[in-house]
């Protein structure tokens, strides 16, 4: 199949070997771009343990500090490989969403031991660290990327006109959005959609696709196992 990867660029280019390692051939077209904040180097004296809901969120980390003493929470299988191929010591992975990281942090630090920090991105919601405090722990918040929307690039666009393309990943509701947004009046009928969840397929309302998949679980890997 014919693969349209909408991820920022060096997501996208790991999905890309992945998919062609099971013979199928990858379309680039990132809706988003990540753009990491300069600024001092992030502290970590006082902190239990990093949380990272996004495998961004450890790349914008590394850029602030030298340290990987500290234990780091990851959302899922693709943050904690990030973490790992940083040079983490201690990496445990939730497999979930933010509120499954909530849950699983409870079980893995203590409200006595020392600051959560979570790093995120400008876009990224408050629920983490509100489930986190209503239990006891003291999280604190630093914003170290923001993500911008650059639109459906050309190639794309052409492809889907031509109906070459088969498949399109979805990673999350606003880039579903922005595609949505994109591809008015363009033909969809022969293209599969898949999403990481079933709020990211909602935001592609009102589009008509030849079928709408949704991953088993909130991480890469389950969503492209949706192509097979």
């Amino acid at each position: 199949m014919r693969v349209l990867i909408t991820r920022p660029e060096e997501d996208a280019l790991r999905i890309a070997e992945i998919l062609t390692k099971r013979g199928h051939e990858p379309v680039i077209a990132p809706l988003l771009q990540t753009n990491f904040h300069d600024g001092p180097e992030v502290s970590l004296d006082g902190v239990q343990a990093i949380l990272a809901t996004s495998a961004n969120g450890v790349r914008a980390l590394v850029r602030r500090t030298q340290r990987r003493d500290v234990p780091l929470f990851a959302v899922g299988p693709q943050t904690e490989e990030e973490a790992r191929a940083h040079g983490f010591a201690v990496v445990r992975n939730a497999n979930g969403d933010s509120r499954t990281l909530a849950t699983a942090t409870k079980g893995w630090a203590s409200t006595d031991k020392g600051t959560l920090l979570h790093v995120k991105g400008a876009e990224a919601d408050g629920t983490l660290a509100t489930l986190l405090k209503a239990q006891g722990f003291d999280v604190r918040t630093r914003v170290l990327y923001d993500v911008a929307d650059i639109g459906l690039p050309e190639e794309a666009r052409a492809q889907l006109a031509n109906r070459a393309i088969d498949a399109a990943l979805f990673f999350s509701a606003r880039s579903a959005r922005i595609f949505a947004q994109a591809v008015g009046g363009l033909p969809l009928e022969t293209v599969m959609a898949v999403c990481i969840s079933a709020a990211t397929a909602e935001a592609l309302a009102p589009l008509t696709f030849r079928s709408v998949r949704v991953a088993a679980q909130p991480n890469q890997d389950a969503l492209l196992d949706c192509l097979s």
